[in-house]
């Protein structure tokens, strides 16, 4: 297949790139390097990719890179860790909402001219913001309460656009929703906002880049948000690739939605502790401090995966001492580059 990728340069975006490449699809990636700025991957000069940098809110430039594409895989938004949900409350809702519309513009036109023959919509686990049943399945989002984020809200509004467009224009979709990404390609956030936790300024992406540069740092004790209770699912982004490349290419995924995700519960304080001893050895002692949450810092983030693995034979099995084991190097040039 030739399939379009938007948000192609972020952190799941180059997961997927090399993934589909190994499958041996055609892609055409879209990215305005917003997030991080400018960055390479390992496939940049691959025969089989062609990347435009610009912005997926541009509808006239998606329906031109949409030419002769079967897919279109509308993973571009403005996107970070915790404190981006109250720092740009406004902008994730708003520049979202019109990426989102300007991508399904573009789609439905190509569909109508034959080409296009399915979307794929990328949502995120905090659909379930608000959710009171855990583990949380498909279908959950229409029966609990609206999340209270500006981003849950709008990544739930992902989710109309793709059933409003085939209600309306018959465009196929498939919604795959990722559980906390681990991997590698993350730097310091391009945001004008200073979070500090401690003594460390926070990368504003995610907790285990920022958890490992802390440490790195020196951080004695480290600084967690809350208790550290809270129960997370660490998935690595070649997993996720994995499972978002399956539910382009499986015909029961179609007009489906899927939670992609480990099976594993990790809290907070046990994600800590394990970073912590990867990095200062068995004998340092572990010390932390709780700092005041974030307000949207959800309790409890738990999926079903039972869909994902029944119908499309997808499971993430990749551990977090892997997960770990690849990105604590990889932070640790970061932060030695200055980039961290």
């Amino acid at each position: 297949m030739k399939v379009l990728v938007t948000g192609s340069a972020g952190f799941i975006g180059g997961y997927l790139v090399e993934e589909l490449l190994g499958r041996g699809h055609e892609v055409v990636g879209l990215d305005n390097f917003s997030k991080y700025g400018p960055v390479s991957h390992s496939y940049d000069d691959h025969p089989n990719y062609r990347f435009t940098e610009g912005d997926a809110r541009d509808t006239e430039l998606v329906t031109k890179l949409l030419e002769g594409c079967d897919h279109f895989v509308a993973g571009a938004a403005m996107i970070g860790g915790i404190s981006y949900f109250h720092a740009y409350a406004y902008d994730l809702l708003a520049t979202n909402e019109r990426i989102m519309a300007a991508s399904c513009d573009a789609a439905i036109k190509a569909h109508q001219a034959g080409t296009l023959k399915k979307m794929t919509y990328v949502s995120s686990s905090m659909v379930f913001e608000s959710t009171d049943r855990w583990p949380s399945r498909e279908g959950d989002q229409h029966e609990v309460p609206p999340p209270m984020s500006s981003y849950g809200f709008q990544k739930l509004a992902v989710e109309y656009y793709a059933r409003a467009a085939w209600d309306q224009y018959r465009l196929p979709y498939t919604i795959v929703r990722p559980f906390n990404c681990v991997g590698i390609g993350e730097g310091r956030a391009l945001g004008s906002t200073e979070v500090m936790s401690g003594n460390v300024k926070l990368a504003m992406s995610h907790v285990v880049p920022d958890l490992v540069q802390k440490v790195l740092k020196g951080q004695d004790p480290l600084h967690i948000l809350g208790a550290g209770d809270q129960v997370r699912h660490y998935t690595y982004g070649g997993d996720l690739a994995r499972g978002i490349a399956t539910a382009i290419e499986h015909e029961a995924a179609l007009n489906e939605d899927f939670n992609l995700s480990t099976a594993e519960s990790t809290t907070v304080l046990q994600l800590a502790e394990v970073i912590w001893r990867k990095i200062k050895g068995p004998d340092t002692p572990f010390r932390y401090v709780s700092d005041e949450p974030f307000a949207h810092d959800v309790a409890m983030r738990v999926p079903d995966v039972a869909k994902s693995r029944e119908v499309l034979g997808f499971s993430a099995d990749t551990g977090l001492d892997t997960m770990l084991d690849e990105v604590i190097p990889w932070i640790r040039q970061a932060v030695e580059d200055g980039r961290l």
